[in-house]
């Protein structure tokens, strides 16, 4: 299965600046692990050192959240649509 992942402005440097990028895996868990072998720098901002999520992470397939999917066992179809958005917080007083 290959599933494009959409790649959020703060990620993206990381990234090669790319905005998407097409990843294989059967699950969530299995994507994320393929797009960190592919780009390390981003791995402690998506997974925990278990494999879990990052708290600070909202992953989406098709819109749905994954923490109702089954987090990283969530499973990722052919051309499903992954959207990564890692919590922002701060800001003046």
């Amino acid at each position: 299965m290959s599933a494009v992942v959409r790649i959020p402005t703060v990620l993206r440097p990381a990234m090669g600046g790319q905005n998407q990028i097409t990843v294989e895996g059967a699950t969530i868990g299995q994507v994320l692990e393929n797009l960190t072998t592919a780009y390390p720098a981003v791995k402690g901002q998506l997974l925990n050192d278990d494999g879990t999520l990052h708290r600070f992470l909202n992953v989406y397939v098709n819109d749905d959240d994954v923490r109702y999917l089954g987090g990283v066992e969530a499973p990722v179809a052919n051309d499903d649509e992954i959207t990564l958005l890692p919590a922002v917080a701060g800001g003046a007083r």
